[in-house]
């Protein structure tokens, strides 16, 4: 976590004895998961029970990477021979192991296989669904709960929202309706929704807040405290005493006006608006005061830098000074009028949010769910439950000699607590067990994902302090092992990396140690090597000439698109080339020639760029596996799927059935669908359909199709619908044979929808696709498992895969 103790050498942290001490571990290479898979693997062969040790990851596919390498590794130790294995067992601990080591590490894989539940490596989100699931009644959730997805959540949130318009009528809830007036002037119906998710996603800083200040009303006296604004002065209030007639001096204004209209244009449109203004009544300046502040401020309240134009301000300074003293006491307005309306709108805000997460509540208690924030906050006050929680924790602590913490950098607040709970048994003193007890943790700060789940970086020091601390007060040992060493890339990578974080406005992005940020190689020998390319910039277009015919097509320029080209025509030439030893096409890790799934194609973002480089890889033949995060409404297969559940549903919909002939489904061409659509009059296009259906196979196999389709969805549930679909009327073969084996991933997943929303919800296909197209399902896909494709993911993404 910190790299501040002195420096140990990978061989003196090998030959440490790893059950003697509490460690945390200081990452500023890329080798977390070898270091505490190593950790575990000391752990075991020293003797521990595979069932007394707790891994908490922050991601599943390290968790799962964690437990294939554990696995791996003890399954080759059972078959290894003497010699290979004394190496083996020489490298991890740095001394010469005995027999009656060997013959234990020998034993470890079917101890391992014999545990029921097996190592216990889990992501935290895992182990506290586990812990909640065990003690239930004591955390005060439905014993039968399930975990709510991202579209069931975004369904409760709906619901919640809709309460909560319900309830915020001035004849059921007079503050409630005041509260939400107060926002919707100043928030759109769109970020309405996105805000109440967003406080939603951040409800454990929101109820810190409200429970730091005694509730709401405290927090909201705290914010009007801390941006100078008295209880009860409103936004108004403040333009009301701007516009008194004791706030300003009207007759030197007045005088500076008619200055201003004896001067240039720019001074008479001044003067103009002054003049109105004064002359107005109360009412009418109040009403004015936006329009008489553009006299001295722009549009962006930024003080004008000349009120009077040069030659008129030295003829008249005492005008130019009036009309200065006006401009800074406008400016003072302006600052403690925007104090009040941020006061307004915050308290605003957060009353209707306190309503809305106590609904939000309600419906996933109504629904027995939680979502994955409810699996941390629960525990966390499972865990801190005065006279439940020390009963919790013996029962967990029966179980408990080791806990490691991999991606510690990662670990939010929350998550902070729910570890300080699991340890607090670690630092008493002596116990009566008498085998030590540690805590292992890896993280770098300089791989944070800032805000992801509730990371906090900053976390990272606060947790290390605190574990230090309650360690040295305990009398426990202590180490804190800096590792630079990077354990995947090779040196060419690692030198630009140092090189550009050598720089201190990059290094401060990162890091808030200062400290040069280097890498040593574990991988050496290794080829590897940097380009930088140009930046692929517009082409200059020449000027077209005044009033010609726009006869002239001309090819639009896209710099993405171009860029992406180049990328595809470069991984073509590695992968669709004959490569000697020592080309570029030759990988030289691996003693071959480069393969598409060698190659991973990362990008900042998912956007426009990505769907030039897909088609760019198409177009020359270069096997993707497409991207790694997908709207499931956005893809093709379940937007044919979708079509047809519509057309279903109202068959007069020419539009949804011209789609649902066109989709692989049925498979008309552009020329039969012309013959049915072309002098139908005002006929549906339906009518044509079944009228000439003997003309042709295809009319034929359509109109058979489609009433068939018609038929199932009257008498199935979705589920059963698409299913039917997809299998007996090989629905899936036709989509994946047009649109690509990638579209299988969408296909299931809507499957897995229509299962999910069957569980929940009366078996109805309109209710079903409203339910989907309203929560617009994101979904992830695997890609580890093998395939032979180029993948495109983003920088985060990519994050935890051992590509």
């Amino acid at each position: 976590m910190a790299a501040h103790a002195p420096r140990m050498t990978p061989a003196q942290h090998k030959a440490s004895d790893p059950a003697a001490s509490v460690w945390v571990g200081a990452s500023a290479g890329t080798g977390k998961t070898k270091v505490l898979t190593d950790r575990v693997l000391r752990l075991l062969l020293g003797g521990t029970a595979p069932e007394r040790i707790l891994c908490l990851t922050f991601t599943r596919a390290a968790a799962a990477e964690m437990a294939l390498r554990i696995t791996r590794e003890l399954a080759r130790w059972t078959v290894d021979g003497d010699d290979a294995l004394a190496a083996s067992l020489a490298v991890l601990t740095g001394a010469r192991p005995s027999q009656a080591t060997m013959a234990r590490a020998r034993r470890l894989f079917a101890a391992v296989l014999d545990v029921p539940d097996g190592l216990k490596i889990q992501t935290i989100h895992a182990f506290c669904q586990s812990l909640l699931r065990r003690f239930p009644l004591e955390a005060g959730v439905a014993p039968n709960f399930e975990i709510a997805d991202e579209r069931m959540s975004t369904a409760l949130l709906g619901a919640a929202r809709a309460r909560l318009l319900s309830a915020a009528r001035p004849e059921a809830d007079e503050a409630l309706a005041t509260a939400l007036a107060t926002m919707t002037a100043v928030i759109g119906e769109e970020s309405f929704g996105s805000l109440l998710a967003d406080v939603s996603r951040e409800r454990d800083r929101f109820a810190d807040l409200s429970t730091r200040h005694g509730g709401i009303e405290g927090a909201i006296k705290a914010l009007r405290a801390r941006l100078g604004v008295a209880e009860g002065v409103t936004a108004d209030d403040l333009i009301a005493q701007a516009c008194a007639e004791d706030s300003f001096d009207g007759e030197d204004l007045g005088s500076a006006a008619r200055v201003l209209a004896g001067g240039l244009k720019s001074d008479q449109a001044r003067a103009q608006t002054i003049a109105v203004w004064l002359n107005a009544d109360h009412v009418g300046r109040m009403a004015g005061f936006a329009g008489y502040r553009r006299a001295f401020f722009s549009q962006k309240d930024e003080p004008l830098q000349r009120l009077i134009t040069k030659k008129l301000g030295d003829a008249h300074p005492d005008a130019a000074e009036v009309l200065g003293e006006e401009q800074e006491r406008i400016g003072a307005f302006v600052e403690r009028w925007n104090a009040a309306r941020v006061a307004e709108s915050s308290a605003a805000l957060m009353a209707v949010a306190a309503r809305h997460l106590h609904l939000y509540g309600d419906e996933k208690t109504r629904h027995a769910v939680l979502d994955y924030g409810d699996q941390i906050a629960q525990s966390r006050s499972l865990l801190g439950q005065a006279g439940i929680a020390p009963w919790v924790l013996y029962k967990l602590d029966g179980g408990l000699d080791h806990l490691l913490i991999d991606e510690a950098q990662d670990t939010s607040p929350t998550q902070w607590a729910v570890i300080a709970a699991l340890a607090e048994e670690f630092f008493a003193g002596e116990s009566a067990r008498a085998a030590p007890r540690t805590l292992f943790a890896v993280g770098d700060e300089k791989q944070s994902i800032f805000s992801f789940q509730g990371a906090d970086a900053r976390a990272l020091a606060a947790a290390h302090r605190q574990f230090r601390g309650r360690a040295e007060d305990a009398g426990r040992p202590w180490e804190s092992l800096p590792l630079a060493e990077s354990f995947r890339s090779t040196a060419a990578v690692l030198a630009a990396v140092d090189a550009v974080f050598a720089q201190q406005a990059a290094r401060d992005g990162v890091t808030s140690e200062a400290v040069p940020i280097r890498h040593r190689v574990h991988r050496k020998g290794a080829a590897g090597r940097v380009e930088l390319w140009p930046p692929v910039v517009p082409e200059e277009k020449e000027p077209t000439a005044p009033w010609s015919l726009p006869v002239v097509r001309e090819g639009a320029d896209d710099p993405a698109a171009r860029l992406a080209s180049l990328i595809a025509e470069r991984v073509a030439s590695w992968t669709q080339e004959p490569a000697a030893e020592g080309s570029d096409g030759w990988l030289e890790a691996r003693g071959r020639p480069i393969r598409p799934g060698d190659v991973m194609v990362l990008v900042r973002r998912r956007g426009p760029f990505v769907d030039h480089l897909l088609r760019a890889f198409k177009a020359r033949g270069v096997p993707v596996a497409g991207i790694d995060r997908m709207v499931l409404t956005e893809q093709l297969a379940v937007m044919d799927l979708i079509a047809l559940g519509e057309f279903c549903l109202l068959p007069g919909d020419d539009l949804t059935l011209a789609t649902v002939l066109k989709s692989p489904l049925i498979g008309l061409d552009e020329d039969a669908l012309f013959q049915l659509a072309y002098e139908r009059g005002d006929a549906s296009l339906w009518a044509p359909l079944a009228g000439r259906r003997h003309e042709n196979e295809g009319f034929t196999g359509a109109y058979q199709a489609l009433t068939a389709f018609r038929n199932a969805a009257d008498a199935m549930a979705p589920f059963e619908f698409y299913s039917e679909v997809l299998g007996a009327r090989a629905g899936r073969s036709a989509l994946l044979g047009r649109l690509g084996p990638e579209s299988g991933d969408a296909i299931e997943e809507f499957l897995a929808l229509a299962l999910a929303y069957g569980r929940m919800h009366p078996p109805s296909l309109q209710g079903f696709l409203h339910w989907v197209q309203d929560g617009r399902a994101e979904i992830a896909r695997d890609f580890e498992q093998g395939r032979d494709e180029v993948r495109i993911m983003t920088v985060h993404g990519a994050k935890g895969l051992e590509a």
